[in-house]
């Protein structure tokens, strides 16, 4: 029997805070519960048809990630055993189980943290029309994924649904930020960066 993907979650029991293009958000108690969909999400825009078992591995792979970086940053997470969840939760415990994660409730820097060790995709781009990557000046003649000597900081909004995450510089993250909270991201994200490149390297 074909599978169906899980496009949408109906919790009745539970509040519903938020509906992201893969994931829906519900507040349980003072924390968040949140639920990955099989939703398709592809250049910001959320596709009809989804994937069948997609939220789950998606789960998956960020419980790994959350759990190889702990060392370099905190995270939110409290539990994805369902069997530990509040009791509110429980009777819809089999519709959680594997697609779920009980976090804390964090306040949201409203800039995606972005991390580019080859040159491709909307930065090549970028770099093809002004030089330049997020305000980043590189060097002339680079040709589309070439890696980059050292892997470089390339911030971007994070867009509402149904609009585009542009990059943005140093400076314009600074405005919507502070240079503090810039420049602990900034070095984080380069750290866990380097970090799980050297991880993949291994993998092949």
């Amino acid at each position: 029997m074909e599978s169906k993907a899980l496009l949408n979650t109906d919790f009745p029991k539970l509040k519903l805070f938020a509906r992201g293009k893969v994931r829906d958000i519900y507040e349980v108690d003072d924390s968040l519960l949140l639920v990955s969909t099989d939703r398709l999400s592809a250049f910001d825009v959320i596709m009809d048809q989804g994937i069948p078992y997609k939220g789950m591995v998606l789960t998956k792979i960020s419980e790994f990630w959350f759990d190889f970086i702990k060392d370099i940053i905190p995270n939110h997470i409290i539990s994805t055993n369902v069997d530990e969840y509040p009791e509110i939760c429980k009777e819809y415990a089999e519709d959680l189980r594997n697609r779920s994660m009980l976090v804390r409730k964090a306040e949201v820097v409203p800039i995606e943290c972005i991390v580019r060790g080859y040159i491709s995709g909307s930065g090549w781009k970028d770099y093809n029309r002004t030089g330049k990557i997020s305000g980043i000046k590189l060097p002339q003649g680079l040709k589309e994924s070439e890696k980059f000597s050292d892997p470089i900081f390339t911030p971007s909004t994070k867009a509402e649904i149904g609009e585009h995450d542009e990059n943005i510089s140093a400076e314009q993250a600074m405005e919507i930020t502070d240079k503090e909270t810039f420049e602990i991201l900034k070095d984080s994200t380069l750290k866990i960066y380097n970090k799980a490149a050297e991880f993949a390297m291994d993998k092949g």
